[in-house]
């Protein structure tokens, strides 16, 4: 069974005041608002409305909750970094963001999601910066990547990877495709890494 199969939507939240209790691991996603964040939670889950799809970027303003079979969570935050999006909104979403990524005692990993065209933008840097003081791992998806060749896509999967190599294991990087749903298996083996105990936990 597909780990994210089966997600069920459990609550939304619009501050960090409304938070859940926290009750099983979560696996947070984040991307810019034109990343194809909801997409690619809709193609892992094999659900097309899981996560509402906008033609407009930025539409997604609460963190939306989603329970998976085997009791974690995918945690859907607020896109970031569209410019339409009221200065004041802006600042409330990046109060949200920061405060539940930086606070969040059973959150424990990070799935940042960048357009494979235009990675490693400021804001996704910020988010990089947010979490990784934290120890835990961020897996990069590197979404909308059947809109490039396959020179291309592999050009932009080193540049990342080498960019980003400072991190060292903490964080990897791979390319996808909702479209295409090409990439699914590899998301499923590294998140489901992250939720598997402990060796001495055994």
């Amino acid at each position: 069974m597909s780990l994210f199969r089966n997600a069920q939507f459990e609550i939304s939240i619009a501050k960090p005041s409304g938070l859940p209790p926290p009750n099983g691991p979560e696996v947070a996603f984040a991307g810019r608002s034109n990343a194809g964040k909801s997409s690619a939670i809709n193609t892992l889950a094999n659900h097309t409305r899981l996560a509402f799809v906008s033609k407009t970027p930025g539409r997604t303003q609460l963190i939306n909750f989603f329970r998976l079979n085997n009791g974690a969570v995918l945690v859907d935050l607020p896109g970031y970094g569209y410019a339409e999006v009221p200065e004041a909104v802006r600042r409330q979403w990046q109060h949200l963001l920061e405060d539940y990524l930086t606070k969040r005692p059973n959150l424990v990993g990070l799935v940042l999601i960048m357009d494979s065209r235009h990675p490693l933008k400021d804001r996704d840097m910020a988010m990089l910066g947010w979490f990784a003081p934290s120890g835990r791992p961020i897996h990069v998806l590197l979404t909308k990547s059947d809109k490039l060749t396959r020179s291309e896509s592999a050009a932009t999967l080193a540049a990342v990877r080498k960019a980003l190599a400072a991190y060292g294991e903490q964080v990897t990087v791979q390319l996808f495709s909702s479209l295409k749903k090409t990439g699914v298996e590899e998301v499923e083996r590294v998140v489901g890494s992250w939720l598997a105990p402990a060796p001495d936990a055994l």
